[in-house]
């Protein structure tokens, strides 16, 4: 298997060109060889797993080749493990999914039932992690040169964590990679030279943080050739808090004094290492942002800056323009394509429009399958959660070089960390390949309506969630005659809206404390990742509910008729999007109310925290 590329430790031995070289040959490796790859890790996998209980369990008895593997294996989702993650996550450390000890658990955006997935991992995933984010640059030097000369000023930022009964500590898998070695004491290399000091990124307190992170980068804004966080959706947080707090800032630059609101001991000591009185840089802070447009703010203040590195696809393609219009239309960068369950691949084509965004799956970071999708039988946007494979279904799964292009597929991955033949949920679509491997654009997330942020809410638990919330219309004689739903992304942070049209039987007028009370309900309803959004991480806003004139859901039909839905198949869409519905449906709407306060919310699961 071609050897992955190595870091060396020390500025002096540092040969960038040559480093550069080397990853991009281990890229050019591995994808002209992917078939082979996929067979040695899969052997790999099995080989050191061959005890393991799992896999004795149906039967692979040792067995290490693909025919057998995908003979006896099944292909699953979350429910069909949860059963052994929970007794791993109680403290059972017998070698049940995986030889090599479960290190932590990894809690995915996903959910199931209304909890965030708990996904196994091991101590050399970090490794694999690291090695993905080490060809990232590379690839982008080929684009934009010089980036070595700069510094990049990334909003990054840890969650909250817990711990499961057993003792294992339970968190994202970025705040796992931030508080490791990897990344705390990650050798030297200019490439990840950050504005934000680790002490920064490492405090829990979002507003220290982000204020920290916010006064490093204009500090030294003049150093700043790249910006960036995770999701488009966290990197306008961060403008729409400089939008609100630059006064602050700008007098911290101009006394060389942090704000006394700043407590953290470790962030006071590391911001003062960079801080120091600039009246200058203040005026011209204070210049900038106190004119009346924010268009190309970015450009402004980091004049050096050549793109904005985000995640702009998927859900996360609805804040592009309001990007745009903070940047002045610098390119929005897509670099890599990972999640919870494993990291995947990379884009060898960073500056390209978001919508043409494709990644490569790199062949030595787990085994991949893929289950042909048909969007057109109601696989993706179905109401129905995953169910397990008939046998027939289970053999149309096929390896990664054997996928067509253009076809849409669902991904099956098998990881080191104990995951076999397991569903993640992501769409893709074959857009091309590089050498032997393909190339995939994200389609969408199987079931999700709505999104904001992290949160995934599909329509079965909105439909469960609104169910519980109108049972306050009871004591009114009001029911719910129709509703559908939209992410309004133009408020920051963004916020779900539902739509109620109502059938009013009762005379008594229904108070706005009633619907304020159903947007509460809704909000309880929904999954941890949600509430955590609105309660930890404040990257959603509340939840409102907007009651329509009676007969606008059938104004809606008449409309989706009218562009050539079929009157005998037309159902009420439970999400929507398409701006000139959202139209129709604000231009009717008679009075709105948003949830009162932010929802119950605790770290960790519920049944961990009855104690």
């Amino acid at each position: 298997m071609p050897e992955a590329p190595k870091n060396t430790l020390k500025p002096s031995d540092y040969n960038l060109a040559e480093k550069n070289k080397i990853s991009l040959q281990f890229i050019e490796d591995v994808t002209s060889n992917a078939d082979e790859v996929q067979k040695k890790v899969l052997e790999e996998i099995l080989s050191r797993n061959a005890h393991v209980e799992y896999l004795q369990r149906h039967g692979l008895n040792g067995q290490t080749n693909r025919e057998t593997f995908k003979k006896v294996m099944p292909v699953i989702n979350y429910e069909d493990i949860q059963p052994d993650i929970n007794r791993i996550a109680n403290g059972d450390a017998s070698p049940i999914l995986c030889s090599k000890p479960i290190s932590e658990f990894l809690t995915s955006s996903g959910t199931s039932g209304g909890e965030r997935k708990l996904m196994p991992t091991i101590v050399e995933e970090l490794g694999r992690r690291s090695l993905l984010y080490s060809l990232l640059m590379p690839v982008m030097s080929q684009f934009v040169p010089g980036l070595e000369k700069g510094k990049g000023m990334y909003f990054l930022f840890i969650k909250s964590e817990a711990k499961t009964p057993g003792g294992l500590v339970a968190r994202p898998v970025l705040t796992s990679y931030y508080k490791s070695t990897h990344f705390k004491d990650r050798p030297y290399d200019p490439y990840t030279n950050y504005t934000s000091p680790n002490e920064t990124i490492l405090c829990p307190d979002s507003y220290q943080s982000m204020y920290s992170q916010m006064l490093c980068g204009l500090c030294q804004h003049k150093e700043v050739l790249r910006v960036g966080a995770v999701f488009a959706s966290g990197f306008i947080r961060a403008i729409r808090f400089l939008e609100k707090y630059w006064k602050f800032l700008a007098n911290d630059i101009r006394t060389g004094i942090i704000d006394p609101q700043i407590t953290d001991p470790s962030i006071r000591e590391a911001v003062m290492k960079i801080l120091k009185p600039d009246a200058k840089l203040a005026d011209f802070i204070e210049a900038e942002c106190s004119k009346e447009s924010w268009q190309g703010i970015i450009t402004r203040l980091w004049p050096n800056t050549k793109y904005v590195d985000v995640i702009v696809t998927g859900t996360m393609s609805q804040y592009i323009p309001t990007l745009d219009y903070y940047s002045n239309g610098l390119p929005l960068v897509c670099t890599m394509y990972a999640s919870s369950e494993c990291y995947f691949g990379v884009n060898l084509n960073p500056i390209c429009k978001p919508s043409e965004v494709s990644y490569t799956l790199i062949p030595t970071m787990a085994y991949f399958e893929f289950l042909p999708v048909n969007r057109n039988n109601g696989v993706v946007n179905s109401v129905s959660r995953p169910k397990s494979l008939k046998e027939k279904e289970q053999q149309e799964l096929v390896d990664l070089v054997d996928v067509k292009l253009d076809q849409e597929y669902e991904l099956v991955v098998t990881t080191y960390a104990g995951l076999y033949r397991y569903r993640v949920g992501d769409v893709l679509r074959v857009v091309g390949f590089k050498n032997k491997a393909p190339q995939f654009s994200f389609i969408c997330r199987k079931n999700v309506v709505l999104s904001i942020d992290s949160d995934k809410t599909d329509e079965v638990e909105l439909q469960s969630a609104v169910k519980n919330a109108v049972n306050h219309l009871i004591p009114f004689d009001a029911t719910l005659a129709e509703y559908t739903s939209y992410a309004d992304t133009t408020t920051i942070p963004g916020h779900y809206v539902l739509f109620w049209e109502l059938s009013l039987d009762g005379s008594t007028p229904i108070p706005p404390s009633v619907f304020e009370d159903c947007c509460l309900t809704i909000e309880e309803s929904l999954n941890s990742v949600y509430r955590q959004g609105r309660v930890s991480d404040k990257s959603i806003g509340p939840l409102e509910i907007k009651i329509v004139e009676p007969g606008t859901f059938d104004k809606l039909m008449d409309y989706a008729i009218s562009l050539g839905a079929s009157i005998n198949q037309y159902k009420t869409p439970r999400c929507v999007k398409f701006p000139p519905i959202v139209e129709l449906l604000n231009s009717r709407a008679v009075s709105c109310y948003f949830s009162p306060k932010c929802p119950k919310w605790v770290p960790g699961h519920k049944q961990w925290n009855k104690n």
